[in-house]
């Protein structure tokens, strides 16, 4: 099957598992895409098993402006092939705290230059990038992963701080929570 007939078989689950009441909620609270069908995490986790996990596959529900098919993206782009020239693309376009919060969980913390993508990102300072950053470094703290630039990563989340949204500060606090539990 190729990228267009792979796309066509997701976008036909989508339609078949569509919310019409929470995508109407997710409408009204403000989503920014062109389209919300309203399918909640675990299904959405269940159509990606469905699926061959494809870098090629994943750049183009990516690209979509699509709740869901971004969300998929995520599920289905293979760690070994998100290197930094994709992160730094798709971060570009990632615009709500839930995708930083997939995307931090299910694919950024399994890559292998998890940690350096991460720092990058607290150290621009975007809130959405800052994020997904401090999620995944606070997997990574919790798989058991050493960062020893503690310092480096508590400068970059003070500085944010005083502007840093709900989403922003909420993955602060766990991070720094992570820090606190790993070292007791």
């Amino acid at each position: 099957m190729n990228i267009v007939e792979l796309e066509h078989d997701i976008k036909k689950e989508l339609r078949a598992s569509m919310n019409g009441i929470l995508s109407a909620r997710m409408r009204e609270a403000g989503m920014p895409f062109k389209l919300i069908f309203g399918v909640e995490l675990p299904r959405l986790q269940s159509i990606a098993d469905e699926f061959p996990k494809d870098k090629d596959l994943a750049n183009q529900l990516w690209s979509e402006n699509i709740r869901e098919t971004k969300l998929l993206a995520i599920m289905l782009m293979p760690p070994e092939e998100f290197t930094f020239e994709v992160a730094n693309e798709w971060k570009e376009s990632m615009v709500t705290p839930e995708e930083a919060q997939i995307l931090a969980m299910k694919l950024l913390s399994m890559v292998n230059h998890a940690k350096e993508i991460s720092l990058a990102w607290l150290e621009e300072g975007n809130a959405l990038q800052a994020t997904c950053a401090c999620l995944c470094l606070r997997h990574l703290l919790m798989q058991g992963v050493r960062l020893n630039e503690e310092e480096q990563v508590f400068s970059y989340c003070k500085r944010l701080l005083p502007e840093a949204s709900l989403h922003l500060k909420k993955a602060i606090q766990a991070l720094m929570e992570a820090f606190e539990a790993v070292k007791n």
